[in-house]
């Protein structure tokens, strides 16, 4: 081969390499907006938080000598009680949203036209209202002498009496509140399971379970599986619920650091505390995915 024909053999191999660089540059240049939004809305905050957990108590700088203290408080003081408290209804939220969820993403599915379209905006109709009214509206239903209570004394001469301060109370408001987190990305996980597979299941025999083991579950798993991530992570640091609900029967995660940020003014142990939380969020979230393989589940392959 001709010293020109090398040459243009090897313009020809590196052209589709230059090719690719090019588009991986247009592609940086693009994602640049969103990289410095994602920066400074998370990252910036996260490792400001993460600092002033290491600060000495009670500093309102993020400058200053590091020291594990505002952790080891944290064991000695028993902030495990809402860490526990908090998993504990985050893990039986979860439980529950599956259960009411499933066969109310099974119907919704099955109905079509404008009833679907109604049905869909009395679900997402409350997310409009801001969470704490509709959690006091709630208190305002189920307290002693309320609507709920109130109307039974009228008719049947007794009440239930107070339902509030209970931690079912706090359970309650939990469910009620993330429940179209959970059934929105089950909506779309069952999108994925075509009707001719449903007709040839029960065509060939196949009992409900059956469909619903071998069929149903891992075509929607996708979407079932981020609906329970979602409403774990947030329902992890729930807030409102505890507040409005419980009136101190339990003392969740975030009610510590949101007192330890306020009232306390120790912005060091709200960050250790911030910073635990954010820990076993994200071990949950990284433990689930991992055990699950999405691509298989998604045909990627």
């Amino acid at each position: 081969m001709s010293v020109a024909g090398t040459l243009h053999r090897r313009q020809e191999l590196q052209a589709p390499s230059r090719r690719a660089r090019l588009r991986l540059s247009e592609g940086l240049l693009s994602a640049t907006p969103m990289l410095v939004l994602l920066v400074a809305g998370f990252f910036a905050p996260l490792a400001l938080v993460i600092l002033y957990s290491f600060m000495p108590r009670g500093s309102f700088s993020p400058i200053g000598q590091p020291t594990l203290e505002n952790y080891v408080d944290i064991v000695q003081q028993s902030f495990y009680i809402s860490f526990g408290w908090s998993l504990l209804l985050s893990l039986l939220s979860v439980a529950i949203l599956l259960v009411v969820c499933y066969p109310l993403a099974i119907k919704l599915r099955q109905i079509k036209g404008r009833r679907a379209s109604l049905l869909t905006l009395l679900i997402v109709a409350p997310l409009f209202v801001a969470e704490n009214i509709r959690l006091q509206g709630w208190v305002l239903f189920l307290d002693k002498g309320g609507l709920l209570d109130g109307s039974l004394v009228w008719v049947f001469g007794v009440g239930p009496g107070s339902l509030v301060n209970t931690v079912p109370a706090v359970l309650f408001g939990i469910v009620y509140v993330f429940l179209p987190f959970m059934l929105f990305p089950m909506l779309l996980g069952l999108a994925n399971v075509p009707d001719d597979a449903r007709e040839a299941a029960f065509d060939l025999g196949a009992s409900r379970w059956r469909l619903f083991r071998d069929i149903e579950l891992p075509l929607a798993m996708p979407g079932i599986l981020i609906g329970m991530l979602l409403c774990f992570v947030i329902s992890l640091g729930a807030f409102s619920e505890s507040k409005f609900l419980g009136k101190g029967v339990i003392v969740t995660i975030a009610q510590d650091i949101e007192s330890a940020f306020t009232f306390a003014q120790n912005w060091p142990r709200g960050s250790a505390l911030s910073v635990l939380l954010i820990v076993l969020a994200g071990a949950a979230v990284f433990l689930a995915v991992r055990r699950i393989d999405l691509d298989r589940m998604m045909g990627r392959r």
